[in-house]
């Protein structure tokens, strides 16, 4: 139930941003939407410690009034909206498919290094992760109320900035989850212990991230996500050559924590700003909802890629194990640091086309817009077919 309620709040709290603000001030407006998020990261494993101290009960019971809360303040300050989509709701059987697609993907890397790889389950869950995929993608490219409208991904920012989200997703998994089970099953740290331990990279993210929000304007957005890449894998390369069995805080995760929080907030925030600003503003919500599933996609399949690495079984033993999945975080950041080189190269062949007066999107290659300007209208997808089945 808390899985369904964070999955409905996440994109619609975006959504309602971008509805909010006006076209100009909607790249301000997600990067100031992924700050808070950090400051909540931050946050977060420090209220989990305390209350684990107390019972771990908790951990569930305090997202009831926090829910309230929500319910709330959003009826008293969220704006009113009119304007409301007529037809069927999106696609139910998609989500089935993408949900089994998902878990059949996770489960078969987190049950491969008990089963082994060859086994026939696990060449069972991977087939049926790369089918009910497909079939996804086939039936929403199909269908006419689709859940997610993958035609946008034809917008040049707009994919790229999901490819992006996606790899730094993943990487991000990899050193959340791996940071926090070094302290507590390597150096047996308590959970408040291992909490506020946590808290300089989480906490640095907000602050990188309101600070560079001229940079952004002026620079565009490839440049910061190439630099937050390049931090983030230096974060994980130190994690791998500093990391000892006894606690070492200020040398082995202090400078990793501080690398990691600087790229992540160069990174996370100005790919769902670069992918944002590059849709229509018709389609924001749905957009914006697509931007954040990729976000809990990849972060699903790096705790599953982790525990593949690492085992499910941790402690001092798996240090090379975890080294390997801090090198495997680092190769995914330096492939994210080449997505910004492409953000990049994507806003200067749009500021070409402007200056053309050519319309990228009409060709199929994107939108006609400048990196900080407003993306233009997007072609609408082609007619559903008669049926609505693959």
């Amino acid at each position: 139930m808390q899985a369904v309620g964070a999955a409905a709040q996440l994109p619609t709290s975006l959504a309602l941003l971008l509805a909010a603000v006006p076209a100009e001030d909607r790249t301000r407006a997600t990067r100031n939407w992924a700050a808070i998020g950090g400051l909540a990261a931050a946050a977060g494993p420090v209220a989990g410690g305390l209350l684990v101290q107390v019972d771990w009960r908790w951990v569930f019971v305090i997202n009831v009034p926090i829910g309230i809360a929500a319910v709330l303040a959003g009826r008293a300050v969220l704006p009113r909206t009119t304007a409301r989509e007529k037809g069927p709701l999106p696609d139910v059987l998609g989500a089935v498919l993408v949900t089994i697609a998902v878990a059949a993907l996770s489960g078969a890397l987190v049950q491969a290094p008990d089963w082994g790889w060859l086994d026939g389950r696990i060449l069972l869950l991977f087939a049926v992760a790369a089918a009910g995929a497909a079939v996804f993608v086939l039936r929403s490219l199909r269908h006419s109320h689709p859940l997610f409208e993958l035609h946008l991904l034809r917008l040049p920012r707009f994919g790229t900035a999901n490819v992006g989200t996606f790899l730094f997703g993943i990487a991000f998994a990899i050193m959340l989850l791996s940071n926090v089970l070094w302290c507590q099953e390597v150096w047996h740290w308590s959970a408040l212990r291992t909490g506020v331990a946590m808290v300089p990279g989480p906490a640095l993210v907000p602050v990188v991230t309101l600070l560079t929000a001229r940079a952004a304007q002026r620079l565009g957005h490839g440049p910061l996500v190439a630099t937050g890449g390049l931090l983030f894998a230096a974060a994980m390369v130190w994690r791998a050559c500093f990391a000892s069995l006894t606690p070492e805080y200020w040398l082995d995760l202090f400078p990793s924590q501080v690398l990691g929080g600087v790229g992540v907030g160069l990174t996370l925030g100005t790919l769902v700003a670069a992918g944002v600003s590059a849709l229509p503003g018709h389609r924001s919500a749905t957009g914006s909802a697509l931007v954040n599933s990729t976000r809990q996609i990849a972060a699903t399949v790096g705790v599953a890629l982790l525990v593949a690495i690492v085992g499910a079984q941790v402690g001092p033993e798996r240090r090379q194990d975890f080294r390997a999945a801090w090198v495997v975080a680092a190769a995914l950041a330096l492939l994210c640091t080449a997505v910004g080189v492409r953000l990049t190269r994507d806003a200067t062949r749009e500021r070409a086309a402007a200056e053309r007066g050519t319309d990228l999107a009409a060709d199929g290659a994107g939108p006609g817009a400048t990196d900080a300007a407003p993306a233009p209208a997007l072609a609408p997808a082609p007619a559903p077919a008669p049926a609505d089945t693959p």
